[in-house]
């Protein structure tokens, strides 16, 4: 399954059986007045035949930014079935104060070419409920925010994933040279004994080996 990072939360998954787009942003100039740097490429995708979008916030729901017609779940909590199989999307936070401050969240969990993927959206709870972690499962690849500040940070991020007995785990939402906010991602590397640097935004799982105990944490370019 090939991998791509496109900034902040969105990323394209594709492989044999399909490809799934989750978290597209759209215009951001909107953040630059307000003094925010964002630099990230304008999203540019086709070919898409799953479309996830984990909350209604402007850096994650730009499906217009995703041509053709996909499927589409947003901001779905349950067990939807889709042209690419099941997809449980598992309710969340946004904040650690049960959504009052940010709004809900979706964990979107799925499985491509045989590996099941958690899409962590901006989640921003301390830690999972039971209910929350029973429904997810194990999955051999989870993507987590790790910047702080409106989600978790980086070391709170790793613990989960590696809590789900996760091979490898890829962060998002933190501050790159293309943002001027949010933590970087040294925190939540430093929690992992093998870090893999990807010298592009994309990789693929076939390519990467699996850690003898604990996970791999892959870290692409950013684009």
């Amino acid at each position: 399954m090939r991998v791509e990072w496109h900034g902040q939360s969105a990323f394209t998954l594709s492989g044999r059986e399909g490809t799934v787009f989750v978290d597209p942003f759209g215009d951001m100039s909107s953040a630059r007045e307000r003094g925010l740097e964002w630099d990230y490429p304008p999203i540019a995708a086709a070919g898409v035949d799953l479309l996830l979008v984990t909350h209604e916030h402007r850096d994650h729901n730009a499906v217009e930014a995703i041509a053709g017609e996909p499927a589409t779940l947003r901001s779905s909590a349950g067990t939807h079935e889709t042209p690419l199989g099941t997809v449980v999307g598992v309710a969340s936070e946004h904040d650690g104060a049960a959504g009052t401050e940010r709004g809900p969240n979706t964990i979107f969990v799925f499985t491509l070419d045989g590996v099941r993927v958690a899409h962590f959206g901006d989640f921003g709870q301390a830690a999972l409920r039971p209910e929350q972690r029973a429904a997810i499962g194990a999955v051999d690849l989870a993507i987590v925010p790790v910047g702080g500040g409106p989600t978790i940070g980086g070391s709170a991020a790793a613990e989960i994933a590696l809590s789900l007995g996760a091979s490898w785990v890829v962060p998002m939402h933190y501050r790159t040279h293309r943002i001027g906010f949010l933590e970087t991602e040294e925190e939540f590397a430093a929690v992992f004994s093998q870090v893999v640097r990807p010298e592009s935004p994309s990789f693929d799982t076939d390519e990467l080996e699996r850690a003898e105990t604990g996970a791999v944490a892959v870290i692409p370019a950013a684009p």
